[in-house]
């Protein structure tokens, strides 16, 4: 029997394999999502009603607040670290050759495959031989391993391209090397930064194992201090609180995925044609006619530097 072109559900078995996966990824969050709603005293997989008690408590839980401020903390300050030394990074394997290039760029994105667990150890390790006690600034240390990464790769897509005619350009204008940096090739970047600085700061917050390893008496993140509560059992208030951070993850992920997009469609549609020389102008300044004269001694004539202004 032959399904009608307006039935809803797949026609063929790449459909039904599509759905299937798609169930077997998303179906956990959904109910995950219903029982956070599910009017019971303890954890339990039978209905008794709808209740919004579990997030009214999860809101009065100083120790979930505490936790996620040290969580918020650590993820603020490593990813804007790494979102520094990620960019320069990435715009120096880039433009620059120097022997040991090749060995340096894949000792420098190891991080991205390399196990939570090896870079969890590794770290408690070094930290052990140096002698220096564990506290939140260990934590920080440690996840700017991974998200400098991260915002290195992110930024290097971008990087691939963009036009390199547009700083030279910005150069043979006057620019100096920081200006054609600061004001022509940052801007164009700012998308890509962005976006890796949102990927890097949602695997902070989520990072459980690397922290454990690492954290001290006084830090104590919120992955630890779910970890902590669960290990006898799920309990309703948990729920609420997964539901909140699957949503803020998700909303954060599709801003920097949209910000990435409309960066590079918006770059693409300015930096062409006849209007190139008016967004360089605009981005080094005019001091370049100042200049005009000792660079290019034949440009004497009043007038010609006037046709320029």
């Amino acid at each position: 029997m032959r399904l009608p072109a307006f039935w809803p559900l797949p026609r063929t078995w790449q459909g039904w394999l599509t759905t299937a996966l798609f169930a077997f990824m998303y179906g956990p969050i959904l109910v995950l999502t219903v029982y956070s709603f599910n009017d019971s005293i303890r954890y339990t997989s039978v209905w008794q009603g709808f209740s919004l008690k579990w997030y009214e408590s999860l809101f009065q839980d100083t120790r979930i607040f505490r936790a996620l401020q040290d969580t918020l903390f650590v993820a603020i300050v490593a990813v804007a670290i790494s979102s520094v030394l990620g960019t320069l990074m990435a715009i120096g394997l880039a433009k620059y050759y120097f022997p040991g290039k090749g060995v340096y760029r894949g000792v420098s994105y190891l991080p991205l495959i390399i196990p939570d667990i090896s870079i969890a150890v590794a770290t408690l390790v070094f930290l052990a031989s140096m002698a220096i006690p564990l506290s939140i600034w260990t934590i920080i240390a440690a996840h700017m391993v991974f998200c400098l990464a991260y915002i290195a790769v992110v930024v290097s897509s971008r990087l691939g391209s963009l036009d390199p005619n547009l700083e030279e350009a910005a150069l043979d204008l006057g620019a100096t090397p920081a200006q054609a940096l600061i004001q022509v090739l940052l801007p164009q970047l700012m998308p890509a930064i962005v976006a890796g600085c949102l990927l890097a700061f949602v695997l902070s917050v989520d990072d459980l194992l690397i922290s454990s390893f690492t954290a001290g008496g006084g830090a104590n993140p919120l992955p630890l201090e779910i970890f902590s509560r669960i290990r006898n059992g799920v309990k309703p208030d948990m729920n609420a609180l997964s539901v909140l951070l699957i949503l803020a993850s998700g909303m954060i992920a599709a801003l920097g995925e949209y910000l990435r997009y409309k960066g590079s469609t918006t770059m693409a549609e300015q930096f062409k044609g006849d209007d190139v020389c008016a967004i360089l102008l605009s981005c080094v300044g005019m001091n370049w006619v100042n200049d005009l004269p000792v660079r290019y001694p034949d440009l004497q004539d009043p007038g010609a530097n006037r046709r320029f202004r």
